[in-house]
């Protein structure tokens, strides 16, 4: 096949560079159109130093981009903006969006997390929720594909076969997790100083994080009844990477085995030895998600730790390969880089 013509809207910020890192050793995409509102006019080396060897388009604004030339987006812009943008695309195009602006199947569910009514739910409806090891076969076929929240891939990942299997109780789940600071975007922020972040270690919006809300949609669909976890995020002083300690009432052998078994033939998931637990410093620029179980001291409880790199497995990683799926090309296409350490 010809290179896929590939539009990045968005591309200033971490996931866009992310992304353009990924897809530029890839000959079958071929980035064509790169938008950036507030650097529109600038070249990618000038916002990007790292990339500045490739021989990128001029950042432009989205009413630039002439997307009769363009086969595929991705959309890396704000929540809330990004459903303003897609509705407006050509129907020729097949999209990849990052933000959570489709995410959520229920349109009154968007409204009460994210704080307004959704003004393309008919797009909202038809979307496909972008975790590719949980939706192959819906993904394949969609023309639009909202991609995960970086906490949420971290610990749905583990939880959604420990949960349609029956082996955990579901109404006795605990996340707490952690995050590097490349979460919360690139955008100035008084709280994302380095003065306020490092040495330091926080958790915030504890009850009311809105990836919560997709913890709740994906754990109900598979436990076929409402599920609610207790999800704690925090922010710790790192750029990248993402740990989910995630408590439950089961046995952790049991726990092991079906893990195990479910992953064995993913590309990106990886399952330790029992026992064995997982470190951020280890996936980090990688789109591996690795997970490790040990037993709790208390008899029947036990303790799941999900680790990936917020900014690849997390987002961009997983987009090309959703990308990748939607297109029939190698799921692993681009994204076979060995994490880098130290």
């Amino acid at each position: 096949m010809s290179a896929v013509r590939t539009a990045i809207l968005g591309a200033s910020g971490y996931t866009g560079a992310e992304l353009i890192r990924l897809l530029s050793v890839c000959p079958e995409y071929r980035i064509v159109a790169l938008t950036a509102d507030r650097k529109a006019g600038q070249p990618l080396g000038d916002v990007f130093p790292h990339l500045s060897h490739l021989d990128m388009p001029v950042l432009c604004k989205v009413e630039e981009v002439d997307f009769s030339a363009v086969d595929f987006v991705f959309c890396a812009l704000p929540h809330a903006t990004t459903q303003k943008i897609i509705v407006t695309l050509p129907e020729h195009l097949r999209i990849v969006d990052l933000s959570a602006d489709f995410r959520l199947r229920d349109p009154a569910a968007y409204e009460s997390w994210y704080g307004g009514a959704h003004t393309a739910t008919e797009l909202q409806k038809s979307a496909v929720y972008g975790l590719p090891e949980f939706y192959r076969d819906e993904i394949r076929n969609a023309r639009l594909v909202a991609s995960t929240g970086c906490y949420v891939a971290t610990g749905v990942t583990p939880l959604l076969p420990l949960v349609a299997e029956g082996v955990i109780d579901p109404d006795d789940i605990v996340v707490d997790a952690k995050s590097g600071v490349s979460g919360a975007g690139r955008a100035a922020k008084e709280g994302m100083l380095f003065a306020e972040v490092s040495e330091g270690f926080h958790a915030y919006n504890i009850g009311g994080h809105r990836h919560t809300a997709e913890y709740d949609q994906e754990l109900s669909k598979a436990a076929g009844r409402e599920v609610r976890v207790t999800f704690a995020p925090h922010l710790i002083p790192q750029n990248r990477g993402i740990l989910a300690t995630i408590y439950v009432k089961g046995d952790a052998t049991r726990i092991h085995e079906v893990l195990s078994a479910r992953f064995a033939d993913e590309p990106f998931c990886d399952v330790m030895p029992i026992g064995v637990m997982p470190q951020t410093r280890h996936v980090r620029g990688s789109n591996y998600c690795r997970m490790g179980v040990v037993a709790d001291r208390r008899e029947g409880r036990a303790v799941v730790v999900s680790v990936l790199d917020n900014l690849v497995k997390g987002a961009s990683g997983q987009a090309v390969q959703n990308a990748n799926i939607m297109l029939g090309v190698p799921e692993t296409t681009g994204l076979m880089q060995a994490p880098l350490f130290p």
